[in-house]
């Protein structure tokens, strides 16, 4: 399976920037490309979420399941259903100095093998894209509340 990881630096405590990762439906208000996120179901320490988000204007939804790991600062989620066939991955939020450095690890699979053969790369880059994009927002949402 393809799998990308991207990761950024964030002057911000690492409780705040986990706890903001963790406020979901709030993405929409700081990340252009996130059109929504529902929660569908809490539970004690993870959620069902229903994602709405654009790649190259085209709309791609999915049910996922996140999982939090307070004491550990994690964020592990799993794809249940959707437009990809696999869609998992974590979310690390580790502190030194007053720095956090988050590290989101995407591995995905869009399900149709003579279209990865074609556009593959272009695949990995979008997820890649995307990927630095929701660290970016979160960098400058998490530096702003402070």
């Amino acid at each position: 399976m393809p799998y990308v990881e991207t990761s950024i630096e964030i002057a911000a405590p690492a409780r705040t920037v986990y706890e903001l990762a963790k406020d979901q439906e709030r993405f929409p208000q700081f990340m252009p490309d996130v059109e929504s996120v529902v929660i569908v179901e809490r539970r004690p320490s993870s959620v069902l979420a229903r994602w709405k988000t654009l790649v190259e204007g085209a709309p791609i939804e999915w049910l996922e399941e996140d999982r939090f790991l307070d004491d550990a600062l994690r964020i592990e989620y799993a794809l249940l259903e959707g437009d990809l066939d696999r869609f998992e991955g974590a979310w690390s939020f580790v502190e030194r100095d007053g720095v956090t450095c988050v590290v989101l690890g995407v591995d995905y699979d869009f399900g149709v093998p003579t279209l990865a053969e074609l556009i593959g790369p272009t695949l990995h880059k979008k997820v890649k894209e995307n990927s630095e994009m929701m660290l970016a927002a979160l960098k400058e949402e998490a530096e702003r509340m402070r």
